[in-house]
Parts: structure tokens; sequence; C-alpha cells
């Protein structure tokens, strides 16, 4: 209650009546506490990259140290110091990345302001991918740059239609030796373009079998440039070409240039030249520019991300720019942090720092030795399982690769335990087209009224469209001998010669006395023969996949077992009968390691890490390529946050036998783990399943040279 007391009355006027009101209780609410800073939560070294001044910097962010939190409340610092939000320039690698970066800063800068929630935080118009800025700059300075402002913009797959249109009406398709396909010729085209490196110097280095055809690819990429241009359209690469020749012209440059106060780069490790080139016409003498990223997590040489952007950063500028380090981690134990530093410290070229972390851990990191790929399936499978009974939930765990079909025989062994699992960085193996046609070969001869896989097949011979497909079934349906039918089928005169070979695998395939799984080499030999004609560059890794289902192929009785398993529970069925992802309560993470970048998880399972698959085999040509591949251990190491488990397999079984047996090819310990490290790691040896029966029973005793002494040295009688 308030008391209410009369006002004194004026001296000489009348009397008013008026009253003040004193409170014996606070009306009003007590005011809200002060919102905590978002500076708050940084070490000291994010702090000091915080308050930066206008200088060029560097900020070498080691894994897990926090860097997306550091630029993040660096764009905020420089908001509440009154730079305009939209004069500000921020680049990511991804759509996905550039989103979560402008969330993050909006949020920062909503908790730096003081901002009610219902209030929105400053925009940040220029927060983007390097494609999608070049794509708007290219836009608004169209008229000065000779383009028209209703350019279109094309994906990789009109693209490369384009190129094969164009490669066709050139004649390259008629040459009566091999000629690039169009999405080899654009991987060129875009590896040349990204690096700023001559035609010439790319060929010799990653197509060495093309470099004869030097000519006929210039004259096949400028009718290219010419067809697109007449189109008005730009692919993928252009906007960043584009955007290069634009800030080549000092004038446009100094433009483009001026509308920013401040150009953040995210990743910077991942850039490749014409980035590089870009960045710094924008902003020759540094000012106001921040670069972050990590030299020990560049491996994306293969799009031509060139670590040397990082590396030489510091120097493109006078006075050199400043460099910070962030090496404290906030992610792993110092257990797994001390073994992933002293597998990147080996690299030849780097910034030195050592990563650290308050998380103590009596649990080192495994080294476990596995016989073979099928032994490191069931490994992997027991322990995820162990793990999650013991409360790490199968979300929390990951099993990271080098390449896709590496995980091939887990898969198989995830479908067999029925144990989900999502898998990233490529389609999940038999979905893949290759693996695919692999199937459709046996089932299709096993079974000669399946016309779903016949179709499948018989459009594989170059030359047999849909109408010769249909009209080929259409006969063996009305036969009363459908092979018969099928062998004496005459194909177009365009396809006689390809149907010829397909012809004969076909009819070894058909043959049933056949052994298993030998029975399934003509499958694999004939569609290996395929694979440069049906996709391309991507051979290599597609001949792999087919190797590893011959190697798959061993773990079942004979063709019928294998097609019907496949069929009833192959690796995707099986996750969508325990319940697809987004309806499951719990899966495991598959993923490349490419792919995991920028992920964490609980426990990290890490396979083949020997010696041609890690480094790769086709990954060990210069001293820079060991190096990245080095790097992609590292990386793959510390998405692990208390468990990693790095596979060795001891042997490979070799699938090009007569007959399936067991010759094999024993793999080295990757190089990136030499001896001296031992340290640092737990040694696994998983024990071998005993013998059936009465293991434990003492055997007899006998003297064989005793026996066939008594024998004169030949055999007896049994």
């Amino acid at each position: 209650m308030a008391q209410v007391s009369p006002a004194p009355v004026p001296p000489g006027g009348r009397i008013l009546v008026a009253y003040t009101v004193s409170p014996v209780t606070p009306l009003a609410a007590p005011p809200a506490p002060a919102l905590a800073s978002p500076f708050d939560a940084l070490n000291p070294e994010q702090r000091t990259a915080v308050m930066h001044g206008d200088g060029p910097l560097l900020v070498v962010a080691g894994a897990g140290s926090g860097k997306t939190m550091m630029l993040a409340a660096r764009l905020a610092r420089l908001v509440l110091d009154g730079a305009d939000p939209r004069r500000i320039l921020l680049l990511s690698f991804s759509r996905r990345a550039a989103a979560e970066m402008e969330r993050r800063a909006g949020r920062v800068l909503h908790q730096a302001l003081g901002l009610r929630s219902t209030l929105r935080p400053p925009e940040l118009p220029w927060c983007g991918t390097f494609h999608s800025v070049a794509a708007r700059l290219l836009r608004e300075h169209a008229d000065s740059l000779g383009l028209c402002e209703d350019f279109s913009v094309i994906d990789r797959s009109d693209a490369e239609e384009l190129l094969a249109l164009v490669r066709t009406r050139l004649g390259l398709h008629d040459s009566e030796r091999r000629f690039p396909l169009a999405r080899t010729a654009l991987a060129m085209l875009s590896r040349t373009l990204n690096s700023a490196q001559p035609l010439g110097q790319v060929l010799a280095a990653h197509y060495p079998w093309c470099a004869e055809w030097q000519p006929e690819l210039e004259r096949l990429f400028a009718a290219y440039t010419e067809a697109k241009q007449t189109q008005r359209v730009l692919d993928y690469d252009d906007l960043l070409l584009y955007w290069q020749l634009a800030v080549q012209e000092p004038a446009i440059a100094r433009a483009m240039g001026a509308r920013f106060d401040h150009v953040l780069v995210d990743e910077y490790q991942d850039t490749n030249r014409l980035q590089a080139l870009i960045l710094h016409a924008l902003k020759p003498d540094g000012r106001g520019v921040t670069v972050v990223g990590d030299d020990a997590q560049a491996i994306y040489g293969f799009r031509a991300a060139d670590v040397d952007n990082l590396l030489e950063f510091p120097q493109r500028f006078t006075p050199p720019a400043r460099m910070l380090m962030l090496e404290r981690n906030y992610r792993s134990t110092q257990p797994l942090l001390a073994a992933a530093n002293a597998v990147i410290a080996q690299a030849s070229r780097r910034f030195a720092k050592t990563l650290w972390s308050d998380k103590a851990s009596s649990h080192k990191p495994q080294l476990v030795h596995v016989a073979d790929e099928a032994d490191q399936a069931r490994w992997v499978a027991d322990a995820v399982l162990r793990q999650r009974e013991e409360g790490t939930k199968l979300t929390q765990q990951a099993v990271l690769f080098r390449t896709s079909h590496h995980s091939a025989a887990l898969e198989l062994e995830l479908a067999r335990r029925r144990i989900p699992f999502v898998k990233f960085g490529g389609l999940r193996f038999l979905e893949a087209a290759h693996v695919k046609d692999a199937v459709s070969l046996l089932r299709w001869t096993h079974n000669l009224r399946c016309r779903l896989a016949g179709f499948r097949v018989a459009r594989l011979a170059s030359g047999i469209g849909p109408a010769a497909a249909m009209q080929l079934l259409d006969a063996m349906d009305a036969s009363a001998d459908p092979g018969a039918a099928l062998l004496a089928w005459q194909p177009p005169p365009r396809a006689r010669a390809d149907w010829a070979d397909l012809r004969e695998t076909l009819a070894l395939l058909m043959q049933r006395d056949t052994p298993w799984p030998a029975a399934i080499a003509p499958a694999i030999t004939w569609l290996q023969a395929q694979l440069p004609r049906l996709h391309g560059d991507d051979a290599p890794v597609r001949s792999a996949d087919l190797a590893q289902l011959a190697r798959l192929a061993a773990g079942y009785r004979g063709r019928e077992h294998f097609l019907t398993e496949l069929t009833l529970d192959p690796p995707e069925a099986s996750s969508d009968e325990a319940g697809a992802p987004h309806r499951d309560e719990d899966y495991l993470i598959l993923s490349t390691i490419h792919s995991a970048k920028g992920q964490e998880w609980h426990s990290v399972h890490v396979l083949n890490v020997v010696d041609g698959c890690m480094p790769a085999d086709l990954a060990t040509g210069s001293a820079a390529e060991i190096d990245e591949e080095r790097r992609l251990l590292y990386v793959a190491m510390t998405r692990a946050q208390e468990r990693l488990h790095l596979l060795l397999p001891q042997r490979f079984h070799v699938t090009q036998q007569r007959a399936w047996g067991s010759r094999h090819l024993y793999a080295a310990r990757s190089r990136f783990i030499p001896s001296a490290l031992d340290g640092l790691f737990d040694h696994v040896a998983p024990q071998a399943p005993s013998a059936d029966g009465d293991a434990g029973a003492p055997l007899p005793r006998i003297d064989l040279a005793a026996r066939l002494k008594a024998r004169g040295g030949l055999p007896g009688a049994s």
C-alpha cells in the first residue's frame, strides 16, 4: 500500500487539492541484470585476435580451438567499434558454413549490443561463399564488365552436357584413339582455372595420359567458352575467373574493394590460387583483412586448394601481417592431442604449434591390429556395440575412412547385425551405379526372366538404347528358352562390337558349373573394362569398388545365397528396417575423412591406417601429396573427443585369381605412425576365436618323422 498525503497550499493562491504519493514498497521492477559480455568466455589468445586493429591479421586456429566463436566475436567487436555491418564482407566455403557463421555472428552481436530477444540483430548482407559473392558483384558491375545482367549460372551437370555437345560438334568423339570424355575434360579445365596454372603443367602433373591432346583440348575449351558466352551463361568456375579478371583492372578493383571496410575469410587454407588473387586485389595493403585457417587441416588439394595461400599470407604485405596462434583445444583429451601433435610434427612445411587441453584422461589412442578387412569390420561392430552398452550412443560414435569403398565390408557387417548407420561422403556401397551394374549382371544371368536386371544390363553396351533393350527382353519373354534367345539376338549395327563382348560375358555367367566365388570374375572383368567409358575420371575408384565386391562374395555359399542376402538385407534395407535416421533413436556415423572435417564425436574409429590406404597409393608422387595425406590422418584423429581407435589390417586378399583362394598382400603400418611414436598409443591385438569342440583337451604326442622312416619315405596305406 502507498501512503497518500495532501500537498502544501501555495502562498496567495487558491487551495488546490493535490496529493503526493510516497511509496512504502517499490512499485517499479528491479533493473534487469546486465547481459554477460560475449567476450568473457574468450581465452587470452582469442581475445587478442578479437581486439586486433585494422592491419592484416592471420589467425592460425588449431583443431577444436574455437575459431568460429572467435571469428564471430571479432565481427561483433568491429561493429561495436563503429564498423557498418553492411560494409563487412564475410567469406566461407559452403552455403551451410556461411549461414552458420551469419547466425553465430548475429547472436554475438545481439548479446554484445544488449538487444532484447524480440529485436533483430544487425544484418550481414555480405555473408556468403566466394562464388555467391562473385555472382552478386558481377551482376552489379555487369555493364562495366561487358556482361548481361541477366546471365545464367549453370551447375556441373549442365556444364558437362554443354561441353559434351561442343566436343561432338568439333568431331573429337570420333577419334581413333581415346580422347578424354566431357567429364574428364571439365575436371581438367576446372583445375587449370582454379590453380591459375598453364594447361600443359596441369596435364603433366595430373592427367599425363592426356598430354598428347593439349592442342585439341585448347580448341575444345575455346569453343566451350564461346558457346557459354553465346548463351549468356557462366559455369561454376567462371564466377571466380570473371571476378579475378575484373579486379585485374585497377579502377574496378578499387571500386569493389572500397565498398568493404573489413574482409573476414574463414578456412583460408582451403582457398585456391584464384581466390587468393581476388582477396589481395581487393585489399592490396591488407587493411581490414582477417583470415582464419589451419595449415594442418589443408586436405582439399584435389580441388586445387593451395595451402601456400595460408603459409605465405604474412609475407604478402609490408610490413608483414600479424600472426596469432590458437593452440588451446576444447574438444579432445590430452593423450589424443599428444598423438595427433606427434603425427603432424613430421610435416615438411607447417606453422609449428602444439595443441593442448586441460581434459586429462588415462586412455591413450589405440592401434588395433586385425587380420584383414573382415576382421576389422567385426572388431569395429563389436566395439561400437560395447561402447553403446557403456553409455555412448551410436550417434556419438563415428567410423572414418580415406575413400568411400573402404567401408564396404563394414557396411555389410553392420547390416548383418542390424546396426543402423548413416553414411556421408559418397553413396552407400550397394547404391553406387557400378555396383548395381555388377549385381544386375549376376541376377539377370541367374534368372533370365528378370526384366528389371536385363533392362539395366543391356543398356550398358554402347549403342543399345531403351527401345533396343525392350526388343531383346520381349524376344526372351516370347521364347521357351530365354537363354538361347538372348545369345541369338541381333543388336543394332552400331552396337554389334560392344554387344559381342557383353554376350560372351553373359554366356560365361550363365554356366551353372563354375565354382563360387570364381563365377563372379567375368562380371567384374567386363565391367572394369567399361568403367572409363561409363564413368570417366572416376574409373579407378569405381574399379576398386568392384574388386571389393569380389572380395565380399567369398563370404557367401554361392551366387543364389549372395544375391538373396543382398536383396533381403542390404545395408540400406537394414537401416530402414531398424528405422531410418529420422525415425530411429540412434544410428552410427560412417563418413569419409573429407566429409568429417569440422565435425566431432565422442569415439572415432579410423579404418585402414596402412600404407596404400593412408597414404593412398595414388597420392605419393610428391612430398606435397604425402604431406596432404598426413594432414588427412591428423584431421581424422582430431575429430575424437575421448576415444580414438586406428585400425591396422595386416593383409588384403587378392581377387584376380583363377579360383578363389587365400592369396593376399601384407600391409605395412602407415608411415605416418613410425615406431618412435609407439609410446603414445595402446596396442590392441584381438584374440583369435577358440576352435570348435574340446579346445582344452591335450593332443596326443606322435613322431611323424619315425612313422615316415618306417614306411621307407613312401606313402603307405591309409
